[in-house]
């Protein structure tokens, strides 16, 4: 079970070192299509010459598409266009709370997305490979036995840190971005997030959702589907030992290692609107 949890944070370490290989030199780019408003005559062009009409500004629907997500008070944003990242407001300044009930609906989104599938069938094939949890075997069944526990190790987490908790203890699940200060400023207030959040009330608070919760998806997958000790037969030993992975120590160790990906992932979505400028730029589109 840690080698997945270290294959996310590998993941999310090579996310990071792509940023800031690319940060070092971002500076804020000026909005897209702020020129061509200034450029288009006064008076409205009249209906019936639609030729005559300035073209839509496909930018700002590309804006509108990634901040309306399909439950009120979410975005329709992914990281680096693929992880769901539906729980990250750029501009959270004034917003609405969140019901339970969209808590969860966000949260299911989220965890249900098209992308897990790839998502937990690379870190299962990994864990196969490195033999980890050697209780769940080789072979098909093995593998299926390794995607499954880690899709449920991923659902739990992300109901009870995302849904259950907020909902409980009335606190918001959604990030903000900061968008103010420099890298470092900016860094430490992403790492903060996942001690500090915000309640439904607008109030700062002790993050318990994520630690507490993070905390309790350990121990429930650990102590519940995970191998336990067992004696099998290979060809080089027929009475070999398995030790069980139902341990506090292991609980331990995959419960710091889901707070490590998670505090690395936030730092990521604090830079992601940068990166996406970034690497969307697009040159000027040229007078018709």
């Amino acid at each position: 079970m840690s080698i997945q949890f270290a294959a996310k944070c590998a993941a999310s370490f090579i996310l990071a070192g792509l940023f800031t290989l690319s940060s070092t030199a971002q500076q804020t780019a000026p909005a897209a299509g702020s020129d061509s408003s200034a450029q288009s005559p006064p008076q409205a062009q009249a209906p019936d010459h639609p030729a005559l009409q300035p073209p839509p500004d496909k930018n700002k629907s590309v804006q509108e598409s990634s901040t309306q997500g399909k439950v009120e008070g979410t975005s329709n944003d992914r990281l680096f266009y693929a992880l769901p990242n539906f729980l990250t407001l750029q501009n959270g300044g004034k917003v609405a709370p969140m019901t339970s009930k969209q808590k969860f609906q966000a949260v299911a989104l989220g965890t249900f997305d098209y992308i897990q599938v790839p998502w937990y069938g690379f870190l299962s094939a990994l864990s196969q490979a490195q033999n980890s949890e050697p209780g769940f075997g080789q072979g098909w069944e093995g593998y299926g036995k390794r995607f499954g526990s880690a899709f449920a190790d991923g659902t739990i987490e992300n109901f009870l840190t995302g849904a259950i908790l907020p909902s409980i203890l009335h606190q918001d699940p959604r990030f903000f971005q900061s968008g103010k200060g420099g890298f470092v400023r900016r860094t430490e207030y992403a790492v903060s997030r996942i001690f500090i959040t915000r309640t439904d009330s607008g109030h700062s608070q002790f993050n318990y959702s994520e630690v507490v919760g993070s905390a309790m998806s350990a121990a429930i997958s650990t102590y519940s589907y995970h191998p336990r000790s067992e004696f099998v037969s290979t060809p080089t030993n027929p009475h070999l030992f398995i030790p069980s992975d139902r341990t506090l120590k292991n609980t331990a160790s995959v419960w710091g290692s889901q707070v490590g990906y998670d505090t690395i992932t936030i730092v990521v979505k604090e830079f992601w609107p940068d990166i996406h400028r970034k690497i969307s730029k697009k040159h000027p589109a040229q007078p018709q």
